[in-house]
């Protein structure tokens, strides 16, 4: 039965999905059904997927050292290690606060590198530049999008990037939309694991992200921008076409 399907799939994921999403698991499933069914059995089941205030992190940009903008809202390369987009969040804890930096490949929109910390500092942005050029063996000439945040023109920064054959982009002052999949991403985040939710310790927050970016989000999480496929799954796509096409079989 369609109902109960849904309501499987809704809890499931943990009430964080809406109808657009369950549409497409439904169709998997072999339902042959439109989004507006699927919106009219959520609404007589009771059931709403979780909505979050916007979120936008702020910075002091009083510093120089700042980049032009290459990227220009081209959100969408051709092929993954094209660009690298990246920024910084914070969630509250029982301890204080833990910081949160991403960087996510534009191609999929796969969180390739995280880190956490208790500090707000270059450290924190440099070990996850670290991390992802590591996870994706040191690709050359990836552009690196981010904020005018002070640790993303510091000179720690600016060396590795320099270090490591990378070129670098910034959002314009005070444009949230230059960076708007990474915002997005926050958005999605703090919507499912940080509104409404309590962390007592860092390691109780820290234990959340990772399931949730590593397990649910990467790999589970279906995205518009894929054609409702995984970010995961959106990779592995691309590397299976390029193999074909290797061995001349498309």
């Amino acid at each position: 039965k369609l109902s109960e399907y849904i309501q499987k799939q809704y809890w499931q994921h943990k009430a964080r999905l809406g109808a657009p999403s369950l549409l497409h698991d439904a169709r998997e499933a072999g339902y042959q059904v439109s989004e507006r069914t699927i919106s009219r059995v959520l609404q007589q089941l009771g059931l709403r997927s979780k909505a979050a205030r916007k979120f936008k992190y702020k910075t002091d940009t009083a510093h120089h050292n700042i980049a032009p903008n290459p990227l220009d809202r081209q959100f969408n390369p051709d092929k993954p290690n094209t660009t690298w987009v990246t920024d910084i969040t914070y969630i509250k804890t029982g301890e204080g606060w833990l910081y949160l930096t991403v960087i996510i490949d534009l191609y999929g929109r796969k969180v390739i590198a995280r880190q956490t910390s208790r500090y707000i500092d270059r450290h924190l942005v440099c070990n996850t530049l670290k991390q992802a050029l590591f996870r994706r063996y040191f690709p050359k000439n990836v552009l690196i999008h981010s904020d005018q945040g002070s640790q993303y023109c510091s000179a720690d920064f600016k060396q590795l990037l320099l270090q490591y054959g990378l070129r670098q982009s910034m959002s314009r002052r005070g444009n949230c939309f230059d960076n708007a999949v990474v915002e997005s991403f926050f958005h999605t985040l703090k919507t499912h694991i940080i509104h409404d939710c309590y962390y007592k310790t860092r390691k109780l927050a820290n234990k959340a992200l990772f399931e949730y970016i590593e397990i649910y989000y990467n790999r589970i999480r279906r995205h518009s921008a894929n054609g409702w496929v995984s970010p995961e799954q959106y990779e592995q796509q691309y590397y299976q076409n390029e193999k074909m096409i290797e061995v001349g079989t498309v």
